[in-house]
């Protein structure tokens, strides 16, 4: 395992803004140096490690943008992810495979305030929790208006929100949240993070390894945390909503080392991570001891005055850790980590 210089052309007080990736130039900084470091090309690697960015993405990630995850600190997701594309640089040589998630959404969609609307025709403000009893008193009901553009009912749009609220709180996940409007398919906001882009296509062109991209969260009719599946996964007639992503799982667990980084690790970051978990412990609990958490390079949400996931975040690292996931620091040597360069087999 061995840890690289960070190249010159990283700028870590450009992580917190927008900026356009000078891919031809890269590429040609990239060959020159995996020729100086003697990279070779990922297929060659014996000890496969990949890493699972979540959400890395300008809306969550760059100040002022719709949903920043500044944490306790203010700034956490721009820390993140200066240490994240340090990260990468120094352990260019040792990642095989980089999987980005990104979250993608629509305007009409369950957690946004178009989608609900009280007696007087309001619509909810962003952060507003959405729990069952509200939609069985008809404090909030559906917005009526998008019933063409959805093609669905009123009539089977209010039994769904009565099914999905309800499938929310027995399963003992957040209240349905009113998001502010994030991670808009075709907007500056859906991006990655200039220079986590940057890194990685330096990656890709250093090792020959093509980031897979994984989308999720464009379905209408649910809230997508996890890469791997929604928050509910049927109507309320049981019909299937979206299929979950069985592939990426079964790729994931044919890695010798899964590093796992990004955004917020009370959201998204922890529900992909518990999805993982339940899988491997069907499929060979074993398996579980190669999941390393980049736990400096992610962020709860929180809201001043508003919410505080903190605690929630914590307390899910802490149940990951306990299952035999690895807690583990960007800054320290990956041959530093337990168990790095053991595969585990089925």
């Amino acid at each position: 395992m061995k840890s690289l210089p960070i190249p010159a052309h990283f700028n870590a007080d450009l992580v917190g803004d927008v900026w356009k990736v000078n891919y031809q130039d890269i590429a040609q900084s990239a060959t020159h140096w995996s020729k100086q470091h003697n990279l070779n090309p990922v297929r060659k690697d014996s000890f496969r490690v990949c890493l699972v960015l979540v959400d890395v993405q300008n809306t969550f990630c760059i100040p002022d943008y719709a949903l920043f995850v500044g944490g306790r600190s203010g700034n956490g997701a721009v820390e993140d992810n200066q240490r994240l594309c340090e990260f990468i640089y120094r352990n260019l040589g040792n990642i095989t495979t980089i999987v980005p998630t990104m979250d993608t959404h629509h305007a009409m969609q369950i957690f946004h305030s178009v989608f609900l609307v009280n007696d007087q025709g309001e619509h909810p403000e962003p952060y507003t929790l959405i729990h069952h009893e509200d939609i069985q008193t008809g404090r909030w009901r559906f917005n009526e208006e998008l019933s063409d553009p959805l093609e669905i009912s009123v009539e089977d749009a209010q039994k769904y929100l009565l099914h999905y609220t309800h499938n929310l709180e027995s399963s003992g996940k957040y209240a349905l949240t009113i998001w502010p409007y994030h991670a808009m398919l075709g907007g500056i906001g859906h991006a990655l993070v200039s220079s986590v882009e940057e890194a990685v296509f330096f990656h890709t062109t250093a090792r020959y390894s093509q980031a897979e991209f994984h989308v999720k969260g464009d379905h209408a009719l649910t809230e997508h945390y996890s890469v791997f599946g929604p928050e509910v996964n049927t109507d309320a007639d049981g019909n299937p909503l979206k299929k979950r992503k069985h592939r990426l799982f079964e790729k994931l667990i044919g890695y010798d080392a899964v590093v796992i980084a990004g955004q917020a690790k009370s959201h998204c970051v922890a529900w992909t991570i518990a999805d993982l978990l339940n899988g491997m412990m069907e499929h060979n609990a074993d398996f579980v001891e190669k999941v390393y958490l980049l736990e400096d390079c992610t962020s709860p949400v929180v809201i001043p005055d508003v919410i505080d996931y903190t605690d929630e975040a914590n307390a899910a690292f802490q149940r990951f850790s306990e299952a035999g996931m690895h807690l583990v620091k960007s800054t320290d040597p990956m041959s530093n980590w337990p168990g790095i360069g053991q595969p585990v087999t089925a």
